[in-house]
C-alpha cells in the first residue's frame, strides 16, 4: 500500500453500489444486511443470487433488497460480473463488493471509501494483511496466498499482498471494462493481472476480515495448494491474451 497524495484534489467518488454475490447464504444474509444498514453507508445495495439451492433469494426479497436472481449456479466470477453490468447499466460511478458469507465486515467499507477519495487507483483492494488482524482460514491457504502474492506482484510490477481478496472498490471507467470482460475461473487474481495489462492501477488498504458466519469454504487443506497451482497457470495463460484496446485506460 502506498500513501495517497492529499494534494491530488480528486473529484468526489459519486454514486455507489454495494454488490453482494451470494451462493447458499440464507443463514448469513440477514445478519449481514443488518450490519450494512447499521453502517449507514451512502450506497445502494444489490444482492446477486448465484443459483442458490437454499432460500437465499427468498431471504433477500423478504429483506427488501434489490436482487439479481441468476437461473443457475454460474460461479462467483459470473455473479460479480452480473453486478458490474447492473452498475454500468444504471449509471453508477463505482461499486464496492463484499461476499455474502460475512467475511468482509460492512463496518470496514468506510476505510475503502476514505482511501479511494484521496487515491487515484482504479481499484482499491481491502487487504487482510497489515491491519489489526490477519485472518486466513488455514495454513495451506496462507501459503497459497503468499505464493500468489509474490508471483502476481512480479508480473504486475506492483506489490499486492492479498491477491485473493474479494473486498474491492472499483470505479469507472474500469467498471465498463469489467462489465464486458471479467475473469470467471479465478476472478480476483486474474482480474488484477488483466487490469494492469489494460493500463489500469490498483492499490490496497488494510481491513479486518473475520471467519465466515455460516457454511464451509470451498477451498480446504490441500485444495488450497491445488487452487494456487491452477491460478498460477491461468495467470501465465492470461499473459498471451491480447489487450482489448477498446477498453484500455484513456479510451472512452
Amino acid at each position: 500500500m502506498t500513501e495517497p497524495d492529499a494534494q491530488l484534489n480528486l473529484p468526489p467518488l459519486g454514486r455507489g453500489l454495494l454488490i453482494i454475490p451470494c451462493y447458499n447464504e440464507e443463514q448469513s444474509l440477514p445478519a449481514l444486511m443488518a450490519e450494512v444498514r447499521q453502517a449507514n453507508l451512502d450506497l445502494d445495495v444489490l444482492v446477486i443470487n448465484d443459483g442458490s439451492s437454499d432460500r437465499t433469494a427468498q431471504v433477500a426479497r423478504r429483506l427488501k433488497v434489490s436482487l439479481v436472481d441468476l437461473p443457475c449456479n454460474l460461479g462467483v466470477g459470473h455473479a460479480v460480473q452480473a453486478g458490474l453490468q447492473h452498475a454500468v447499466q444504471n449509471g453508477y460511478d463505482f461499486i464496492v463488493r463484499i461476499d455474502g458469507d460475512g467475511q468482509h465486515p460492512p463496518a470496514e467499507i468506510p476505510k475503502l471509501l476514505k482511501y479511494a477519495a484521496s487515491c487515484p487507483a482504479d481499484v482499491i483492494v481491502g487487504s487482510r494483511f497489515g491491519g489489526e488482524t490477519e485472518m486466513v482460514s488455514t495454513r495451506f491457504r496462507y501459503l497459497g496466498v503468499k505464493c500468489l502474492s509474490m508471483f502476481l506482484s512480479k508480473i504486475c510490477k506492483s506489490h499486492i499482498s492479498d491477491p485473493t481478496s474479494g473486498f474491492w472498490l472499483i470505479r469507472r471507467p474500469l467498471l465498463k471494462y469489467f462489465a464486458k470482460e471479467f475473469p470467471t475461473d479465478y476472478p480476483e487474481p486474474e482480474a488484477l493481472a488483466l487490469l494492469r495489462r489494460q493500463g489500469y492501477t490498483f492499490d490496497e488498504v488494510p481491513v479486518n476480515f473475520r471467519p465466515r458466519v455460516a457454511g464451509v469454504s470451498s477451498i480446504q487443506k490441500w485444495g488450497a495448494i491445488n487452487f494456487t497451482f491452477k491460478v498460477g497457470l491461468a495467470l501465465v495463460v492470461d499473459r498471451v491474451r491480447p489487450v482489448n484496446t477498446l477498453f484500455a485506460k484513456g479510451q472512452k
